[in-house]
């Protein structure tokens, strides 16, 4: 192993590739399904189960295991694949990682029992899950920027299927839309992936080595044609413009954010809540692993045009959101607003805004899957998401209210559930710096609570809808799917240093070059 890298890397020396199982336990789950005849539907969904409880038990041990003292990378694996670009199969674990490996874990196991009742193609639909879930991982544990990039495709076609055959009326359009604007943002990280393997000496696509080339100002481009000086525009600002492109299409950030609600809307559940609770967050993961951790002077000049963006989306989701009568499309423009919390926190170089920014991502991925998860369960019932054309359901389906209620809560930043300390701490750290824009971000808070608030008047209070008397409430099966996220929501609301321990150390070696 480079002793560059083992410098920075507290490997454990157990000897078994915990990370690697990890990774690709549902691929192994994937083949088996494969050779399954489609007719045994119950068997396969069952092997799917076991295909993803495996990196869940795995990732729990890890968060168990992790020696967060340190904040160096953890379970580090690295062996040359394509020597003659020095490109590796290089993984690793961290304190920024590790939070999204376990609500990866949990979200991919949760979704394959959302997706019981899949109506067709159930051997192409868990085959497709199970692929889903190994890139998603594949990208959170990646320590060379080619395995990243891989990863990253990988992603792109399951998700492209699941919506595109499994989705609703529109599914064709939404999942082409999803597919081309992820694709603009792959040719963009494309190019500033090249950029940085030319201009690296040795060249590399090491990330720790790049981190440290970039915190020392040596990836300057000088060595590329013109010195990396494109239209007078030095070279860190636009490989730092071309990584945040690629990542702002996945948060999203206005005015890349159009994609989504048709996305959620045409998606079936056990999608949505990936997309919402995982791929949202590889945008985020993105940007404080690359933008602020490689590049973090450049991040400084662009730091007020984070703040503004992270405004932008607070602000406008939260309005666009109070307009929906769609249950999920609310949901989904409420993710948007969420996501710009990250944004503004990030922006604030210090460590509360910074520590808040990543809670949210947690917390959003928690309280964003269980609403959709939540309409999934109304959905299954009157095959409509009309918000006006529920009312009283409280009655019918008083446990389904409560986790409603309960998820609810949590989303619109409730004291003592997640959202409150995640959306807290970003704007305490946001107002130190950009105070005028936190004050503005504040109407996101009311206007979220108005719409939230509002929207359970319409569905859940008031007479009941003669229309759902015959409604049964949540079942054990949509329960034991909900019950994990309703209790982690109140966990890291009240117990918030379970989570804030083990990310500090990661993200206090990226603070200390943003100061």
């Amino acid at each position: 192993m480079d002793p560059t890298v083992l410098s920075h890397a507290a490997a454990q020396s157990s000897g078994l590739p915990y990370v690697t199982l990890l990774i690709f336990a549902p691929v192994v789950g994937m083949l088996a399904i494969l050779f399954m005849p489609r007719h045994k539907e119950s068997e396969i969904k069952t092997v799917a189960a076991v295909a993803t409880a495996i990196p869940l038990i795995l990732s729990c041990w890890l968060w168990m295991s992790y020696d967060y003292s340190s904040g160096s990378y953890q379970w580090v694996e690295q062996v040359p694949w394509i020597s003659a670009f020095n490109i590796e199969y290089h993984v690793g674990v961290d304190g920024l990682s590790l939070p999204l490996i376990f609500l990866t874990a949990l979200l991919q196991f949760i979704a394959v029992f959302s997706s019981w009742k899949c109506p067709k193609g159930v051997k192409g639909y868990f085959m497709l899950l199970l692929l889903l879930g190994t890139g998603i991982m594949g990208v959170f544990v990646s320590l060379d920027f080619f395995l990243f990039y891989v990863f990253w495709e990988v992603m792109l076609l399951p998700m492209y299927f699941l919506i595109g055959i499994w989705g609703g009326p529109r599914r064709e359009y939404a999942a082409i839309k999803f597919f081309l604007y992820t694709l603009v943002g792959s040719v963009l990280m494309l190019i500033a992936m090249i950029a940085l393997y030319l201009t690296s000496d040795p060249h590399t696509f090491n990330i720790v080595t790049l981190t440290e080339l970039g915190r020392a100002g040596q990836l300057t481009g000088d060595n590329l044609v013109a010195g990396g000086v494109l239209w007078g525009v030095q070279f860190t600002k636009w490989i730092w413009m071309f990584l945040f492109i690629g990542f702002a299409i996945k948060v999203p950030v206005f005015p890349f954010h159009t994609w989504l609600p048709d996305a959620h809307v045409e998606a079936p559940t056990a999608i949505s809540v990936i997309l919402a609770g995982i791929l949202l967050k590889l945008g985020g993961y993105g940007i404080f692993r690359f933008n602020l951790g490689i590049f973090p002077e450049t991040t400084k000049y662009f730091a007020l045009f984070l703040a503004v963006l992270g405004m932008i989306n607070i602000v406008y989701g939260a309005f666009v959101a109070m307009a929906q009568t769609d249950f999920k499309k609310l949901v989904a423009y409420s993710s948007v607003s969420h996501m710009g919390y990250v944004l503004l926190g990030a922006a604030a170089f210090n460590e509360m805004g910074i520590v808040g920014a990543n809670y949210q991502m947690i917390a959003h991925g928690l309280s964003s899957a269980m609403l959709f998860l939540l309409v999934g369960v109304v959905y299954d019932r009157a095959h409509h998401r009309d918000i006006n054309g529920f009312g009283g359901l409280g009655s019918q389906m008083p446990v389904y209210t409560g986790l409603t209620t309960l998820g609810i809560f949590a989303s619109l930043g409730l004291p003592g559930l997640c959202g409150f300390i995640a959306e807290a701490f970003c704007l305490l750290g946001a107002w130190k710096v950009y105070p005028i824009l936190t004050i503005i971000s504040t109407l996101g808070i009311i206007v979220t609570a108005a719409f939230f608030l509002w929207t359970i008047q319409r569905v859940f209070l008031g007479p009941l809808n003669q229309k759902y008397k015959d409604y049964k409430d949540a079942d054990g099966r949509e329960i034991f799917c909900l019950a994990p996220l309703g209790i982690l929501c109140v966990v890291l609301g009240v117990m918030p240093f379970l989570l804030i321990d083990w990310i500090w150390p990661s993200l206090e070696k990226i603070l200390e070059h943003l100061k």
